[in-house]
């Protein structure tokens, strides 16, 4: 496949779906060595299964190291780490990585517990985990979501799996947008994968997943983020890393150029007459991918429309962040999307102040150990959804309770 362009195949078995989707991109043919360490580098965020809308589906995986070990090759690894104040081997448990790996006879390197080295990444140095320097061909296989803190999360914020967690605390001190797309200079992807079957529009933790069905391959991670940018009813500019990456030679944000190739069902509705540009190829084989669908690939000048995900934007009107970390503040948001649903949050009568910008620093509401001098604090590095949850709670029926008498 091209560099411009992006495949997507829908469906529900997912791992043939995979398979398909990775031998029309020829995946093999872009390996050259069948000895290449080749390296998965999936999400495993926190503990929470696939269909929470979080994590990548192991089927996905499955199907990547399935045609892998078809095509001949032998030497495959898994990578990841959850983010900080997670627990990657929970996250592996949870998500189904422990009988994908012992299935497959692959092994799995929880990125945690790696020393890390520091490495100049366009002029700004970085400290990356030691196991980046021995893959020879690197498939990143991000969950397609929203996110608190950057709006999307994709192919180039995924990479931040393979720092140490202080180097992942380091980048929200530099404002997360500028490492992100210099880390992308440091550890390049040679193919990506998209799970894109539930991820979460809101919240990169998931709870609310929007199901698609869909997985999708390219070669540009950039491109890739700039499309779900568009997906997700941004503008590229809205993330700002995108732009960033793509000035240091990451790739290109250009969509004007970019092709979109689709097999199968855009969400609940088949390809129309209108929607088809023109074949892109059509297959002669008889065992049509999924059920029987129509086994094309077609170029579309019409995509698929997802609903528009804004609520991270109105919660984040009550809270005052500085430097906070993505576990921290992404537990913040559905806490608060739950007070809101109650009708709890209408009596906030003041900002919620989160991140290591505070430390040291006194207040009213603070979450997390940063904000441990403030008056009204839940504890914790970071503290659970549950526990800012019922924290936030009672701070807010204490007030309704005194506003009463």
């Amino acid at each position: 496949m091209k560099r411009n362009q992006i495949l997507k195949i829908y469906g529900t078995d997912y791992k043939q779906m995979t398979k398909e989707l990775l031998a029309e991109a020829d995946l093999a043919g872009r390996i050259a060595d069948r000895n290449s360490r080749i390296a998965l580098k999936p999400n495993l965020v926190s503990a929470s299964e696939p269909s929470y809308g979080a994590t990548t589906h192991p089927e996905v995986l499955a199907g990547i190291i399935e045609y892998l070990q078809e095509s001949g090759f032998r030497r495959i690894v898994l990578m990841e780490s959850s983010w900080v104040g997670g627990k990657t081997m929970e996250a592996f448990q949870v998500c189904g990585y422990g009988a994908l790996t012992e299935k497959y006879g692959v092994s799995f390197i929880d990125a945690q517990k790696e020393r890390s080295h520091s490495v100049d990444c366009a002029g700004l140095k970085l400290n990356l985990c030691d196991c980046v320097d021995d893959v020879d061909f690197l498939i990143n296989v991000p969950v397609l979501k929203g996110h608190c803190q950057t709006k999307i999360t994709c192919a180039l914020k995924n990479m931040k799996g393979l720092i140490p967690n202080a180097e992942k605390r380091r980048f929200h001190t530099m404002g997360l947008h500028k490492p992100i797309a210099h880390l992308n200079v440091g550890i390049r992807q040679d193919f990506i994968v998209v799970d894109h079957i539930c991820g979460d529009l809101d919240f990169e933790d998931g709870g609310h997943p929007v199901v698609r069905n869909c997985v999708m391959a390219a070669c540009d991670p950039v491109l890739v983020d700039a499309y779900v940018c568009k997906l997700l009813h941004y503008e590229v500019d809205e993330v700002p890393y995108v732009r960033l990456a793509e000035a240091l030679g990451v790739g290109s944000a250009d969509l004007s150029g970019a092709e979109i190739i689709t097999r199968g069902k855009i969400a609940d509705r088949e390809l129309s007459d209108e929607t088809v540009q023109d074949t892109f190829r059509t297959d002669d084989r008889a065992d049509k991918a999924d059920g029987g669908q129509d086994a094309s690939w077609q170029s579309c000048a019409e995509d698929e429309d997802l609903p528009r995900a804004r609520k991270i934007v109105e919660l984040s009107d009550s809270v005052e962040e500085i430097e906070s970390c993505s576990a921290c503040y992404g537990y913040l948001m559905p806490a608060l999307d739950r007070l809101k649903s109650e009708g709890l949050l209408d009596l906030l009568d003041t900002k919620i102040c989160i991140g290591q910008g505070y430390q040291g620093k006194t207040g009213k509401i603070g979450i997390g150990r940063c904000t441990g001098g403030f008056e009204h604090n839940v504890r914790g590095c970071p503290p659970t959804e549950q526990q800012i949850y019922e924290f936030l709670r009672d701070y807010l029926t204490g007030k309704s309770k005194a506003a009463g008498e």
